[in-house]
């Protein structure tokens, strides 16, 4: 999958922009659908239109306890944990295929919830999301142990076993991929799991709840509970009868969850900020190293935790190279996410707006050259979280825009003089979640890669992803990882058994 180069998806109905009408806005708890306790509700809005979608099920403390309740009675009944590996693995890969059945909805969701362009979400979202279920329903059926050489007289064997009951707290940027990265290996394992998704994206959790049901999956294993997360957040992260956490969010939610789950010694998975390094040597393809540069940056209006935020360039190719990238950010077309000829949708929403514009003052303000963008966008409605694609040349690693995630549309070119100098200046910052190299030479590539402190490296390319690579982040990052047979050894734990034969 590639998730930084976009085709564009021509829908299967005669209207080129798709509509869904939104059912779906209680909790979802056993298997039930319900009000919160409190009667309580937020709304969901369209961050194009600026307009309410719908009014949303808020979660209370007591709604938290029920889902918990109700998955560790679900865990402890064995109605998943207890099914064979190729059982979970025919539920697994029925979830995979709903994916591709219920695509343009889902796809249509994520576009009115948080703005991400329709034609992305069905040519590289759904597709992923069912070729994830369908990767780790192979898996469900080769979790195994092992038989150990000891004493004379001792058979000596492992178990690996689900941890218990899951609890996945997901973002709002790639609402369905970040979530689903939790579910599949966590299900696959025979966990069950409590899903609390941003409050900004609702309404594409809920739809997965329902998937989930279609498939199969039995009451009081998948559970979502939605809510702010100073409540249903913190709830998740306390209660002892949570075994394990998963977030992908800021580096401060993830230490904020990382405090409050300590008194309870509760298995993490951290995926976290990212300021990530894509270096372009002046032996690179140039034109395909600018393109997939700033393919890095700005796709998803660059609400991404891997994006190339800091493109360092050499300096003999520097002004090329700030052209290039200048000339192709002016002709991006932010508009709507549901209109196919869209390059760019809006910001999620309001606070993060506020956010990227703040950034985007902050770098002029320390002395960063402005080359293109720096300001709101109009798409002639008046309305929407829109921004202007925007690049600053002359950025040095002490400026707050290369040392902080800005989680918008904000590129910073930072000049190098030679090999040494460019992979000083990509470790000189906190987060190591993923980095580029651009170059011809193959074993520069390499020295380049095993000198970078970064989770990810991709080598004339950015933004690959597949089910069986892993994902996660060094520094400041986070640390786990999510994809891959990796990910199965944080949804497990081991038992050993010791039998006397004598």
């Amino acid at each position: 999958m590639v998730i930084c180069e976009s085709a564009r998806f021509e829908p299967t109905g005669k209207s080129p922009r798709p509509n869904f009408p939104v059912t779906l806005t209680q909790l979802y708890i056993n298997g039930e659908w319900r009000d919160s306790t409190s009667g309580k509700t937020f709304s969901a809005i369209d961050p194009t239109t600026e307009a309410e979608i719908a009014q949303v099920a808020e979660g209370t403390l007591e709604d938290v306890e029920a889902a918990v309740q109700a998955a560790n009675a679900a865990f402890e009944t064995g109605t998943w944990s207890q099914l064979s590996g190729h059982d979970r693995g025919e539920i697994l890969w029925k979830v995979g295929d709903l994916f591709r059945k219920y695509g343009e909805e889902l796809a249509f969701l994520q576009a009115k919830e948080m703005g991400r362009l329709f034609t992305d979400s069905m040519t590289v979202d759904i597709p992923h999301l069912a070729n994830m279920f369908h990767y780790y329903a192979g898996w469900a059926s080769k979790i195994e142990g092992s038989v150990k050489q000891t004493t004379q007289g001792l058979h000596t064997y492992t178990l690996r076993e689900p941890l218990g009951v899951v609890a996945a707290i997901t973002p709002f940027n790639f609402p369905l991929i970040l979530s689903i990265s939790k579910f599949a290996p966590a299900l696959a394992t025979g966990n069950t799991i409590i899903h609390k998704p941003a409050s900004a994206t609702p309404l594409s959790a809920l739809k997965v709840a329902q998937i989930m049901e279609e498939a199969g999956v039995p009451p009081g294993v998948f559970n979502v509970v939605m809510g702010p997360g100073g409540t249903v957040g913190n709830a998740l992260s306390t209660h002892p009868g949570i075994e394990k956490v998963a977030i992908t969010g800021s580096t401060a939610s993830g230490i904020r969850v990382i405090k409050d789950s300590a008194d309870t010694l509760k298995h993490l998975t951290m995926e976290l900020g990212g300021k990530s390094a894509n270096i372009i040597f002046a032996d690179a393809d140039l034109d395909a190293a600018t393109q997939t540069a700033y393919d890095g940056m700005f796709y998803n209006k660059g609400e991404i935790c891997y994006a190339g935020s800091r493109m360092l360039v050499e300096r003999s190719i520097y002004d090329e190279v700030v052209d290039r990238v200048r000339q192709r950010a002016l002709i991006t077309k932010p508009g709507d996410p549901l209109d196919p000829s869209s390059e760019m949708g809006p910001i999620a929403n309001k606070s993060e707006y506020d956010k990227v514009l703040g950034y985007m003052s902050i770098g002029q303000k320390d002395g960063a050259r402005l080359v293109a963008g720096g300001k709101a966008a109009d798409i002639g409605t008046g309305k929407g979280y829109f921004v202007e694609p925007t690049v600053f040349a002359d950025v040095n690693s002490e400026m707050t825009i290369a040392r902080e995630e800005s989680f918008g549309p904000i590129l910073s070119i930072i000049p190098f003089d030679d090999f040494e100098d460019a992979i000083r200046i990509a470790n000189s910052n906190q987060y190591g979640l993923a980095s580029g190299v651009h170059t011809r030479d193959i074993k520069k590539a390499h020295k380049a890669v095993a000198k970078l402190k970064a989770g990810t490296v991709w080598v004339n390319t950015y933004g690959q992803f597949d089910p069986s690579g892993p994902f996660g982040g060094y520094k400041m990052s986070g640390y786990g990882r999510e994809q891959g047979w990796e990910a199965l050894e944080f949804y497990l734990q081991t038992k050993t058994v010791w039998v006397d034969l004598s």
